[in-house]
């Protein structure tokens, strides 16, 4: 059986409509125990923060958390030594919301006033990314076709079934970040400042896909 092989290429671009607030908690503690203790203590705490705004204690989600041991370097008679200092936990979390920029400005205002201070950064993505992938697909396979068509057409030869389809989702990035961690994370920054809607605008998201269709051709 002849066959014939045909790429194609799918790209959309698409409105983001949930906003990502992504929080990062960090601190040394002597003891381990300790250090667990406490990170469980500060994660309990911003819960605290996002309740009043209508979020469950389960919508803080964790995205990577880690206790690593932590040591200094000194010099004794001329010896370079290593001596333990503590433990550090970081603990990255994110919230998601429909985009609303008032209810953002509120909740970045109580984050900037609670005793933790926490790194937090603005990125936003899409509430129906199984539909954005589908439409995505689609437009990949029309495209494959689409030029599958062309070639037997030149070739003088006639399309038959398809014999397989190949894809993959891994590498797409459903995520815009128009704000850089550097620029949100400012501990020493006034609750004040955070007390407005931020003038932020996401543009659109733009993901683009490959598919390859193997066809019959007679």
């Amino acid at each position: 059986m002849r066959t014939i092989k045909v790429t194609g290429k799918g790209k959309i671009k698409v409105r983001p409509d949930v906003t990502r607030i992504t929080l990062n908690l960090e601190g040394k503690y002597k003891d381990y125990s300790d250090t667990l203790e406490r990170s469980s203590e500060e994660t309990e705490i911003l819960k605290n923060v996002l309740e009043p705004f209508g979020f469950g204690r389960s919508d803080l989600k964790t995205l990577s958390f880690n206790i690593d041991a932590e040591y200094e370097g000194y010099q004794e008679e001329g010896v370079y030594k290593q001596r333990f200092i503590g433990y550090r936990y970081r603990h990255s979390m994110k919230v998601e919301f429909l985009s609303d920029k008032e209810l953002l400005g509120k909740m970045l205002k109580a984050i900037a006033e609670c005793s933790l201070h926490p790194e937090f950064s603005l990125s936003y993505t899409v509430k129906d990314a199984e539909a954005v992938k589908n439409e995505l697909l689609g437009k990949a396979v029309k495209d494959s076709a689409a030029k599958a068509a062309v070639l037997a057409d030149a070739a003088g030869v006639t399309l038959g079934d398809i014999q397989s389809i190949d894809y993959s989702w891994s590498g797409l990035e459903l995520e815009v970040r128009p704000m850089n961690r550097g620029l949100m994370a400012n501990k020493a920054a006034s609750a004040d400042a955070y007390g407005f809607a931020p003038d932020v605008e996401p543009d659109d998201i733009s993901i683009e896909d490959n598919v390859t269709i193997t066809w019959e051709i007679r």
